[in-house]
């Protein structure tokens, strides 16, 4: 998709006699937001605005290891064998050219040399070229960034959205209006706001014993950093897989989750266990053992490292164990712990994204991770299981973005009470516009807030194509290849399903809420990965099978299965 950005100059913190000026430069192609404030603890935002960053140029993906003494090795003998070859290629290209053009060899071994020099001459310009261009052209920082970080001045808070480099980590820094004083200006709603490496840097000068100022303003404050200054316009390529995580992430967060307290301790203690012990086996999972009434276990997998947390027990409705994978990059927090006051993990379920919020007094950055690295969040077959079974009309959809532009923030009653729907179309509503873009649940205040991260209603094709799995599964079904042979409920409320989805035997478990427990396919996706990167088309196929069978869960079964 391409996204046209538009700023009056560069974000930057300009000292003075009188304090510190965070000077953010917002994206003019959008409405109007404003903010101009003093912050009451500057250090608590320079740390919390660090982490953010972290999140920004987390990029896990899976790096080869360093072989270059190995494949030197081998470049060393491909090269003898290659010198042996020429010399008797050249031997018998000179007796051939001898022998029938009489063309003289020494003019032949000339060309070649001007040949080679004027390739090297080439390549190491072209190489010189692109390492210059890594160093002082700014719109590389795109590979890195591919959209800029999103800023939303809210009635009660000022909060900041991004999304990682690997498109697998999501963070949210939220800050109460009540951590500022002296308000000047303020206009509400949600833009780009610029952002670069120098920001960040710029963002370790803040200091305690001075007054720093938070300003976003789009009406010309120009902060003019060496030569980067001046009104410019941007042309980015955003990644459909970018902005297709981003959507499943806002539409993740609507769904109802568990709520897990966690101390500062305890948080501590799985840190630093994971930062001391590298797992040279799988599994690698974090394990929630939650029993109502007592307290949270944490089991560190493979070592099956205990932490309980004594502090609060789960007020959950029932016992259960919930298994998530993401815990390297739980290291972004590490910075905090001195500023933490409490922190609380939302559980979705086992394999599903986890959200780990940390609240530093007035201010709370909310981490997301999907359940692994190299599938992130575009693997949303696990999510499409517990998304709404149907589309809700347009006429609800309009309903409920109209309640939000009366009112920006409301909770899920207010929404139900204003307009006039059943509990499962505005829950089914809510979810279908969080994944458009157009709104957000703040978990730890149970609100919903309305927030454009496009200035555009994000169309499906703008997304680009979803799952190839999911999509191979539907192309089945069609073609009537699915053939459901036992379909038993056992009395734990399991659904055992069993079939041949064309020659291969599948085999699998779903929990009282139609999602995948276990499976057993023997195609190469579901040998290599299982289900943690997310379930085959086979697997996938045979569900759908036998839903058809029975006909598609209707959305109040999909809400009382979720919300009750």
């Amino acid at each position: 998709m391409d996204v046209t950005l538009e700023y009056g100059g560069r974000s930057g913190i300009v000292s003075g006699p009188g304090g510190a000026t965070i000077a953010l430069a917002p994206n003019l192609r959008r409405d109007r937001v404003a903010f101009d404030a003093a912050l009451r603890h500057p250090l608590r935002f320079r740390e919390a605005m660090g982490a953010l960053h972290d999140v920004v140029v987390s990029d896990l993906r899976y790096k080869p290891k360093d072989r270059s003494a190995h494949e030197a090795y081998l470049a060393q003998q491909r090269e003898r064998e290659a010198a042996i070859r020429r010399g008797a290629a050249s031997h018998a290209r000179a007796l051939t050219l001898k022998e029938t053009l009489h063309v003289d060899p020494a003019e032949i071994r000339s060309l070649e040399a001007r040949f080679k020099t004027l390739r090297s001459v080439y390549w190491g310009a072209r190489l010189k070229y692109s390492n210059y261009l890594s160093k002082h052209d700014p719109e590389l920082w795109r590979l890195l960034v591919p959209c800029d970080p999103v800023i939303t001045v809210a009635p009660d808070v000022v909060f900041f959205e991004c999304f990682s480099a690997d498109e697998s980590s999501y963070g949210c820094l939220t800050v109460d209006r009540d951590a500022f004083t002296g308000e000047r200006d303020t206009a509400l709603g949600t833009t780009n706001v610029d952002y670069s490496w120098s920001l960040y840097e710029h963002f370790q000068t803040l200091r305690s014993y001075r007054e720093t100022r938070f300003v976003v303003d789009p009406g010309g404050f120009e902060v003019t950093i060496g030569e980067t200054g001046g009104h410019r316009e941007e042309k980015i390529d955003l990644p459909s897989s970018w902005l297709r995580g981003f959507m499943q992430i806002q539409s993740a967060m609507s769904l109802p989750m568990r709520k897990v307290p966690i101390s500062r301790e305890g948080l501590y203690s799985v840190l630093a266990f994971l930062r001391r012990h590298r797992a040279a086996k799988s599994p690698r999972a974090v394990r929630f053992e939650l029993q109502p009434g007592r307290p949270v276990a944490i089991v560190l997998e493979p070592w099956e490292r205990r932490i309980v947390l004594h502090s609060s027990p789960y007020d959950g409705p029932r016992s259960e164990t919930i298994r998530v994978w993401g815990r390297d990059r739980l290291q972004l927090l590490a910075r905090l712990l001195p500023l933490l006051d409490e922190a609380e993990v939302y559980l979705l379920g086992s394999g599903l994204p986890s959200f780990w919020s940390v609240r530093m007094g007035e201010m709370r950055l909310l981490l997301g991770l999907s359940g692994w690295t190299a599938n992130d969040w575009r693997g949303t077959s696990a999510l499409d299981q517990i998304a709404p079974p149907a589309e809700p009309s347009a006429s609800l959809l309009g309903d409920v973005a109209e309640a939000f532009r009366e009112r920006p923030t409301l909770t899920f009653d207010e929404v139900r009470a204003r307009t006039g729907a059943a509990p499962a179309y505005a829950a089914a509503g809510l979810n279908r516009l969080a994944l458009k873009g157009q709104l957000i649940k703040d978990l730890h205040a149970g609100v919903y807030r309305w927030r454009q991260i496009m200035p555009f209603v994000v169309a499906p094709d703008d997304l680009g194509p979803g799952d190839p799995e999911t999509a191979a599964a539907k192309e089945l079904i069609a073609r009537g290849r699915a053939h459901v042979t036992r379909d038993e409920r056992r009395p734990d409320g399991l659904r055992i399903l069993e079939g041949l989805v064309p020659e291969h035997p599948v085999t699998v478990l779903l929990d009282a809420d139609g999602r995948m427990l276990r499976g057993k396919c023997t195609c190469s996706h579901h040998f290599t990965g299982g289900l943690r990167r997310g379930p085959c088309r086979h697997l996938q196929a045979l569900r759908d099978a036998a839903d058809a069978r029975t006909g598609p869960p209707s959305l109040e079964d999909w809400f009382a299965a979720l919300f009750s």
